[in-house]
Order: C-alpha cells, then sequence, then structure tokens
C-alpha cells in the first residue's frame, strides 16, 4: 500500500514532562511557535515561581482533553460465546484498567501529546487500579474524581475469543451516577484552554452536552465517539461536535440506515451531515477507515495489518485518540487517518485495551516500514 512518512523530527514532536499543577486557572497563557489546528487558540505555558526568578517559562502545546469514562475492564477467554441457558468455563481472567475514556487519554500520552482526562471513579480497588494505570501512562489527574458513598467503579465484561474478537457488557457505576447537574467552572476551564476535545457515550448525555458547548464557545474542536449507550443522539449534543465518529453498526443505529456497504454508509454519513454534523469519521473493522466531510468527496484509509490479532477491544479508541493528536498537531486530514491506522494496528496486538497502548516511536516506525 501506499505510505505516508512521518519524520519523528520534523512532524510529531516528543514533550517534556510537565511537572503536577493544581489547576489550569493558576497558569498564564501566552502564544508559542506550534503548528496547531486553532489558529485562533492560545498555548498553554507556565513558570516557577515566576515573579522572583528570570527562569524562561516551559511551555506545552494546548491539551488533549478527554472527558469520559474509566472502567475496570474483566477479561475472560473463551473459545466462542455461551448460548442461551448454557454455561461455560473460560481458560483464564484477569482485570485491567479500562472504559473508553481512560482508553482513549493514555493513547494521547503514550503518544507524548499533554493529555488531561476528566472522569469519576469509586473509592474502591477497581479505583484505584484505574488512577494507577493512567497515571502510569502519563496521564494528568487533576481532574479525575474519586467518588465516596459506596459509589462503585465502573466496570466491563469482557468476553474474548481466541480469534482476538470481543462481546462487552458494561454497568456504568460512577461514569453514570453522581455528575452534578452544572459542571463547576474549574472542569469547564480545562476544557476551554484545550486543543482538542474528546467524548464518548459511557457518560450522561448532560455531562457531554455542558462540555461540548464550552469548548464550542471556545473554539476547541470537539471529536464525539459515538460507542457507549445504545440510544438515540441528542440533537443538542450533535449540533456542538465537529467530527462524529461511529463505527459501522453505530452510525446504522443513529442514523435508521443499512450500512452494509460503502454505498450505504456514504448515503447513511450524507444523513449524519443533515442533521449537522459536517465530519463523520467511520470505523470500519478490517475494512478500514473513511472520512466524509459536507461537500468533499471521502477519504479512505486502508488497514495496516496487524502481525498477529490478539485483542480488538481498545482499537476503535486507539484509532479515534490517535486520529485526534494528529489533527491538534496539524497534520493534514489524511495523515491523520494513516496514523490512527497505524496506531490502531499495534494496539491490537496486546491483550488489553489500556497496556495495548502504543508508544509515538512504534506508531512511526510502523509507518515508515509500509
Amino acid at each position: 500500500m501506499e505510505g505516508i512518512a512521518f519524520s519523528p523530527s520534523n512532524n510529531f514532536n516528543c514533550y517534556p514532562k510537565i511537572h503536577p499543577i493544581k489547576t489550569l486557572t493558576q497558569i498564564p497563557f501566552r502564544f508559542c511557535n506550534y503548528k496547531t489546528n486553532n489558529p485562533n487558540q492560545s498555548h498553554l505555558s507556565f513558570s516557577i515561581n515566576s515573579s522572583k526568578t528570570s527562569q524562561t517559562p516551559i511551555t506545552q502545546p494546548p491539551p488533549l482533553v478527554v472527558v469520559g469514562s474509566a472502567n475496570a475492564d474483566i477479561y475472560v477467554e473463551i473459545d466462542r460465546l455461551p448460548t442461551e441457558g448454557e454455561t461455560i468455563s473460560a481458560k483464564n481472567g484477569q482485570t485491567l484498567a479500562g472504559g473508553k475514556g481512560a482508553n482513549q487519554a493514555t493513547c494521547g500520552a503514550k503518544l507524548s501529546y499533554p493529555t488531561y482526562f476528566v472522569g469519576q471513579v469509586g473509592d474502591d480497588a477497581h479505583g484505584k487500579l484505574i488512577t494507577q494505570a493512567l497515571g502510569n501512562g502519563g496521564v494528568r489527574l487533576e481532574y479525575l474524581k474519586s467518588l465516596g458513598g459506596g459509589v462503585p467503579t465502573g466496570h466491563a465484561v469482557v468476553m474474548l475469543q481466541s480469534n482476538g474478537q470481543n462481546s462487552i457488557i458494561i454497568v456504568g457505576g460512577a461514569n453514570m451516577s453522581s455528575w452534578p447537574d452544572k459542571l463547576s467552572d474549574q472542569d469547564l476551564d480545562v476544557v476551554k484552554n484545550a486543543g482538542i476535545v474528546l467524548l464518548q457515550r459511557e457518560i450522561p448525555d448532560s455531562v457531554n452536552i455542558q462540555v461540548a458547548k464550552a469548548a464550542k464557545g471556545a473554539d476547541v474542536t470537539v471529536i464525539m465517539d459515538a460507542g457507549g449507550m445504545d440510544a438515540p443522539m441528542p440533537q443538542e449534543l450533535l449540533k456542538f461536535v465537529d467530527i462524529f465518529s461511529p463505527n459501522e453498526s453505530e452510525l446504522g443505529r443513529l442514523t435508521g440506515m443499512p450500512t452494509d456497504n460503502f454505498e450505504q454508509i456514504s448515503l447513511a454519513a450524507a444523513k449524519c451531515h443533515k442533521m449537522g454534523v459536517k465530519q463523520v469519521l467511520v470505523k470500519l473493522g478490517a475494512k478500514g477507515s473513511a472520512l466524509f466531510i459536507e461537500g468533499e468527496e471521502p477519504i479512505t484509509q486502508p488497514i495496516i495489518p496487524a502481525a498477529q490479532v490478539v485483542d480488538t477491544t481498545g482499537a476503535g479508541d486507539t484509532f479515534t485518540a490517535s486520529f485526534a493528536v494528529a489533527l491538534v498537531e496539524g497534520k493534514s486530514k489524511r495523515e491523520c487517518l494513516n496514523f490512527a491506522a497505524a496506531a490502531a494496528s499495534l494496539c491490537v496486538q496486546v491483550k488489553g485495551a489500556i497496556p495495548s497502548m502504543p508508544d509515538r516511536k512504534s506508531v512511526l516506525n510502523l509507518l515508515q516500514s509500509v
């Protein structure tokens, strides 16, 4: 296939780790010479005791902000799914950190892009597991809340078959409970100062609407991953979304249209355009992906074959987050698709969503080899 070359020195830059800060409201903002897809966006910078020293401020690009879910994924490895009324034995079982929001945040951080996660976990062992996994992945956790009162961390049962395919049952827990009716100014501040915002549907729509509205008002790009609850997408949410990213089945459910072939998918994407979303990024599994921009020809991207498919659980989240990182770094849409395809190809070769997130060097090496 025809690949796009990414040079680590000229195209995708790695950034130094930034020492923890309390809130974004403590950080002054100034423009720095960093390429971004939002020409009106200011860039984060801060200095230590800047009033008492002439130390040069440390700068970072406007961050990726992921608002969403964090789950403990309870994996059971099976040869096949049980039929109705049947009990089968699993070959193995273990609990790993996951959830669409946590997956996407870890992916952004592992790609060496400054990433914040806004979400909720319970004050329990699963919550500690997720917090540790996110922190180890380099995600900024100032906006991750631990809930008391017996609210459990969200969790999911992942039935992983020997061919790498999976079926998942989600228990919302803290992801769906105890969100405030109105998000705090502190939470919305990090959204308004983001370079790009990622949302999914494993938290209440009311939260997503507030976040998307705040981002839109600050001219911050919003990508909405359609994965999560199987319910109609509120029109109030769609009007604040810049890029809507479903897979084939999610696109079909949203539009009520068949999505069995590319022509049908194109028509369903066109219906999304009429619903107010100008860009529709469709994940097509083994068939790759396609970006449908209203008034333009679709941009298609084949998969980059994996050496071995072990687990597809986090592939979609890896794809969406990698696309977002490339986009906020100023890459063309075709480059974004290619970068995301490479990241997803690496993700499926490791079991567990968060453990499988690839680093930037691995993605760039794969792109240079295809």
